[in-house]
């Protein structure tokens, strides 16, 4: 049984991509449970390519701060404190469920929920946790100059969403030694076969990707002032259309498909800082600006623009990302690395 954190669509791919893995090696998914909150929607894809039943509960989410750009930590904790009520009934759905579904493992995608299920009420299923984020505690993490407070809150969230787990199954950009007393193994990216085996082109436009909408100000502003160039972005924008047109400028809301034919044919890729999307920009050895929206993907952007993958900025500074493409020199070993994926995860998981 999958549980799976809703935020972003990094989770998701990830589970879509260990479902089908599973699959191939002659195991069952009997059952997805997925987090959610007011402000997202369940990406049609996601129901699409998980033939297992999906199951949804409430679970805490990341407030935005002033605009919608930038999150806000301290307002997340209280505002998520208040809904303490809320989350207690999730944590009695979770534990029904497992129950009812009777798995023998169950794979939790860094969702808070979870660890709190086996923190209060522990099943006797053995549960294993699957993030990037568990990398943040292993001894050899580098880690950006950034709020002391803010990177121990993140520390004691991994450690929440994961207890009691057997294992952290932690996925890297790079190869690291496992770190045994975390019950800690380290994973290349779960990049979907979709991108694994996309056919990879140099077009004229550039490809993005809005974790929070209002980012989307600085996209058409910039867009208005450069008529020139073209651009596709994807966003999380609750109840848009399909597609949005603005004169050089097109919106997209999330659809794997298509997010995948704009990444592989783009020039450069700008985007929130999601760990997912930024692995498989390398993958296709596209360059990427990264604009951290939280504590996590400033982490993320950090260890990213360490390993080659682009730069790092506080907003969509697109001349930048632009003057950029000629000095990238991409990264093979991430390839290779990424290629081993299969073998090495179920193996872990085995």
């Amino acid at each position: 049984m999958f549980i799976v954190q809703g935020e972003g669509r990094g989770h998701l791919t990830q589970a879509i991509t260990l479902y089908k893995m599973l699959e191939r090696n002659g195991h069952k998914v009997v059952g997805v449970l997925v987090g959610k909150s007011k402000r997202r929607e369940l990406p049609t894809f996601f129901y699409n390519n998980i033939q297992a039943p999906v199951f949804r509960f409430d679970s805490p989410n990341f407030l935005p701060a002033a605009h919608h750009k930038r999150n806000n930590i301290w307002s997340s904790i209280a505002y998520n404190l208040l809904k303490t009520p809320v989350y207690l009934r999730s944590i009695f759905y979770l534990h029904r469920k497992i129950k009812e579904l009777q798995p023998d493992k169950i794979i939790n995608f860094y969702d808070l929920m979870a660890g709190l299920t086996y923190l209060f009420f522990p099943p006797k299923t053995p549960c294993i946790s699957v993030a990037h984020q568990y990398l943040f505690l292993h001894p050899d993490y580098s880690f950006p100059k950034e709020n002391i407070a803010e990177l121990k809150s993140l520390q004691l969230f991994n450690y929440l969403t994961s207890f009691r787990s057997k294992k952290l199954l932690a996925l890297s950009i790079e190869q690291k030694p496992n770190v045994p007393a975390l019950r800690m193994i380290i994973l290349p990216p779960l990049l979907r076969d979709t991108i694994l085996n996309c056919r990879i082109t140099q077009g004229d436009y550039l490809h993005g990707y809005l974790l929070n909408d209002n980012y989307a100000d600085e996209i058409t502003d910039y867009c208005a002032q450069h008529p020139e160039i073209k651009m596709h972005f994807f966003w999380d924008k609750k109840d848009a259309p399909a597609e949005t047109h603005i004169d050089n400028l097109t919106f997209h809301t999330l659809d794997d498909r298509s997010f995948i034919h704009y990444m592989s044919g783009c020039k450069a890729y700008a985007t929130t800082a999601g760990f997912e999307s930024v692995c498989e920009a390398m993958y296709l050895g596209k360059p990427v600006l990264m604009v951290p929206t939280h504590i996590e993907q400033t982490c993320n952007a950090h260890e990213a623009a360490l390993a080659g993958a682009g730069i790092v900025a506080d907003r969509f500074d697109l001349d930048a990302l632009l003057q950029y493409i000629p000095e990238y020199q991409g990264n093979e070993q991430f390839k290779n690395w990424v290629q081993q994926a299969e073998k090495r995860w179920m193996a872990a998981l085995n």
